[in-house]
C-alpha cells in the first residue's frame, strides 16, 4: 500500500465518495475479466496528481502505478463518460449539502482561450484574434454556485455565438429543467432568438459599462469567471497539452471533480450563537 505524501492525494472521506461511482471492474462482471494489479485509489490518485501538478505521464513518480496503466485508466474512464457522471452526481452532493435543489434551473456560460503545446495538431488548434492566442477555446457552463454542467473544447477561431448552440443544446438535452442563461454579449443578437424559439431557453446578457477603463465585477458573470480561476489552479490545465479535445476535457472535469470532493468533504464552520432579540417595550 503506497503512503499518501502529496497534497493531490485522496483523503478517506473523499475516496468514500468517489470509489461507489467508479465502474464495477471488469473480473466482477458476468462477462469477466482479469483482475486489475493495482488499487483504484492509487489510480485515481495518479490522475489527481498529474492535473494537479501539470507534468508529463512518464514524469509520474516511482511509487504510483505504471503511466501507461494510469493512462489507460484516464482514457478509458473519459471515453466512457464515467468522469462526466461522477462531476455530476458531485455537483448535485454539493448542491444538496447547501439546501439547493440538486439540478440547475439556472446557468452561467462563458469561455477561455488558452495557448496550446507542441502536442496538439493544427488542425485540432486556431487563432484567437480578440486575445493574441494561438491555440483552444474552453467553452464552459456552470450553475449558480460556479460547478460545472458542461465543458466543451474547440479551437480558439471558432467565435462563441457559433459554438454556443451547440453547447446550449447539448445543456438542455442533459438538464431539460434548465430555463435561464446568464452570458456577455458575445452570445447575444440572433442567439437570443434562436435558444428562446428551439429550446425555449432565455439567454440574460450581461454587457459591460460603458467607458470602462477598470476591473469591474459584473453581476452573475462573475460566477463563471471564478470558475475558470479554479480550473486554472490545476497546473495541468494552464496550457493545453492533450492531443484531443476529449482528453483536454477530460482534465479540466478532473481538476471540478477535486475541487468539489474537498468541498464535500471540508468541515463546516461552527456558527457563532446568535444572542437573543430585546423584548420590545
Amino acid at each position: 500500500m503506497r503512503r499518501r505524501r502529496y497534497p493531490s492525494d485522496t483523503s478517506a472521506a473523499e475516496w468514500a465518495l468517489i470509489e461507489p461511482l467508479l465502474p464495477v471492474p471488469a473480473c466482477q462482471t458476468v462477462r469477466g475479466g482479469r483482475p486489475e494489479a493495482h488499487p483504484r485509489r492509487e489510480i485515481v490518485d495518479a490522475i489527481r496528481y498529474l492535473v494537479d501538478n501539470g507534468i508529463k505521464w512518464r514524469a509520474l513518480p516511482a511509487d504510483f502505478p505504471p503511466w501507461r496503466t494510469v493512462y489507460g485508466f484516464f482514457a478509458r474512464w473519459s471515453g466512457a463518460g464515467v468522469i462526466t457522471q461522477i462531476r455530476d452526481q458531485l455537483r448535485e452532493q454539493v448542491r444538496l449539502r447547501a439546501q439547493r435543489c440538486p439540478r440547475p434551473v439556472t446557468a452561467a456560460i462563458d469561455s477561455q482561450s488558452v495557448k496550446a503545446a507542441e502536442t496538439v495538431a493544427k488542425v485540432d488548434r486556431g487563432y484567437d484574434a480578440g486575445k493574441k492566442i494561438n491555440g483552444r477555446k474552453r467553452h464552459v457552463v456552470v450553475d449558480t454556485r460556479g460547478l460545472p454542467i458542461l465543458v466543451l473544447v474547440t479551437p480558439a477561431d471558432l467565435h462563441d455565438k457559433h459554438v454556443a448552440r451547440d453547447v446550449l443544446t447539448r445543456v438542455r438535452l442533459s438538464n431539460p429543467q434548465l430555463t435561464q442563461v446568464w452570458a456577455d454579449s458575445a452570445y447575444g443578437g440572433t442567439l437570443i432568438g434562436w435558444a428562446a424559439q428551439r429550446l425555449r431557453l432565455t439567454i440574460n446578457v450581461v454587457p459591460r459599462p460603458r467607458n470602462q477603463h477598470q476591473f469591474v465585477v459584473l453581476p452573475r458573470r462573475w460566477i463563471v469567471e471564478r470558475t475558470l480561476s479554479w480550473i486554472m489552479r490545476a497546473r495541468r490545465n494552464c496550457r493545453d497539452y492533450e492531443r484531443t479535445a476529449a482528453h483536454s476535457e477530460a482534465m479540466i472535469t478532473w481538476a471540478a471533480i477535486t475541487l468539489m470532493t474537498r468541498r464535500l468533504t471540508r468541515k463546516r464552520p461552527a456558527r457563532a450563537a446568535t444572542p437573543p432579540r430585546a423584548l420590545a417595550a
